[in-house]
């Protein structure tokens, strides 16, 4: 697969109709969040290539070199509405706590998670390993090797699944079954504790804990409080039964507001609420947030209108999709509305450890962690199908992906290898492009 030839001019004009159909709303209403945004993609092409979802789908979606409007190879009926991460690159992985107490490592971020086609998460994957790969002087042909080696990983796991493996035989990533920087992570995440969060972000006042001003927090009016609070009762009736067994939990102490200025969150208005957890010791308070969610880029590029009528609004499809795709999904995870605007509302944990990348420079460990993550990614479409609770997908995802791969075996690895070459080049000069589109002043609204 070659790059699309495009000069710099045209090119650079079409991030930017990407960039205001992704970003126009939210820019204008906070620019200086997305001069931050803006500054942190600018450091790297993975930097860029995590902030531009959105261009990617163009990308894969305009027949101009890298993909169909039509579909393209193992895709049918079925394995073109899966639910899919929507944003699956290699730094999406990490720590996270579950519903039943145990820390996995996984993909561990859903906000553009979405129902569309299983080929799209693993070329996004892809092409990160190749700018990856690239970032570290790895050779071409070592890139080759990694994106054959997720390949092989994914479509063992795929059909493991697929032919009734039993779950001691494909077991997620915990304490005792993972190795490596995914074990280092977990061991990391094992180490922190809810103490060390809640002394981060709050302090004790008369014997009660509150918010402590300052790190980015903002007080709230009387007017903006009450709408938040609200808010948070249309939230409890959105968690499962499960959730609710000590009604004392749901307790609130104190709320904040927060603004987003990260890669991923740039211009999203957020919450924070304190609350009194599961039992009336200090050290077991718990933090959740409240933030508007954004429409998936995937969704521009996925027309059904069954999909789309699927969902009341965003918050409710991130939600819906976490819990699809993601076994033992936290139990504080729900949904509201607050000015019109659907919300996501989950706990910001104090287990979360992401992946580092930064660390891993030999070429062994690169290919055993890059093994891990496709057999995390199998895992991770595996979950989400007629055995997930939603009717979007009422079919064995894993026998479907099965089936389509081994109509081509062949085929499978090298779809993925020539995409991430091609997409990882085009990458590296769009970013360069971006570059000077911004520090040269022409991004409108900046």
């Amino acid at each position: 697969m070659s790059v699309p030839q495009l000069d710099d001019e045209h090119r650079g004009e079409q991030i930017l109709a990407v960039f205001d159909t992704a970003f126009g709303e939210l820019l204008a209403a906070d620019p200086a969040a997305f001069r931050v945004k803006f500054r942190k993609m600018a450091a790297s092409a993975f930097a860029f290539y995590r902030g531009t979802a959105g261009l990617f789908y163009h990308d894969l979606t305009a027949n101009d070199g890298f993909g169909s409007k039509r579909g393209g190879p193992f895709l049918d009926d079925r394995t073109s509405r899966v639910w899919i991460h929507g944003d699956l690159h290699a730094e999406n992985f990490g720590t996270y706590m579950d519903a039943t107490g145990r820390l996995i490592f996984n993909v561990n971020d859903f906000d553009e998670a979405y129902v569309g086609p299983f080929t799209w998460d693993l070329k996004r994957l892809s092409a990160s390993l190749a700018l990856i790969g690239y970032a570290k002087a790895l050779s071409d042909d070592q890139i080759t090797e990694l994106v054959e080696i997720y390949a092989g990983a994914y479509r063992e796991r795929v059909h493991a699944l697929a032919t009734g493996a039993k779950s001691d035989e494909v077991p997620p990533f915990t304490l005792d079954t993972a190795q490596g920087p995914l074990l280092d992570a977990l061991r990391d995440a094992r180490s922190l504790t809810r103490f060390g969060l809640l002394d981060s972000m709050t302090e004790i006042r008369d014997f009660e804990r509150r918010f402590a001003p300052g790190g980015g927090s903002i007080e709230l009016d009387a007017a903006t409080r009450y709408k938040v609070l609200a808010a948070f009762d249309g939230y409890l009736e959105t968690l499962p039964e499960s959730s609710l067994t000590r009604p004392d939990s749901y307790r609130v102490k104190d709320v904040v507001g927060r603004r987003g200025i990260g890669i991923g969150s740039a211009g999203l208005p957020s919450y924070n609420i304190l609350l009194e957890g599961n039992s009336d010791a200090l050290e077991n308070d718990v933090v959740i947030y409240i933030k508007q969610a954004q429409t998936p880029a995937v969704s521009r590029h996925v027309t059904d209108p069954a999909i789309r009528g699927y969902f009341q609004h965003e918050g409710h499809r991130t939600v819906i999709s976490q819990r699809a795709l993601q076994a033992h999904a936290d139990p504080w995870l729900g949904w509201t509305e607050l000015d019109g605007a659907g919300q996501l509302v989950a706990e910001v944990s104090p287990y979360a450890v992401d992946l580092n990348w930064g660390d891993i420079d030999d070429p062994e460990e690169i290919a055993a962690v890059v093994a891990d993550l496709g057999r995390a990614t199998a895992t991770m479409h595996a979950a989400a199908d007629d055995q997930s609770g939603e009717s979007l997908v009422p079919f064995s995802t894993e026998r479907a992906i099965d089936a389509a791969i081994a109509a081509d075996e062949d085929g499978f690895a090298p779809l993925l290898v020539d995409f991430a070459h091609a997409y990882g080049a085009r990458a590296r000069a769009d970013h360069q492009i971006f570059v000077d589109l911004f520090r040269n002043g022409r991004i409108p609204g900046l």
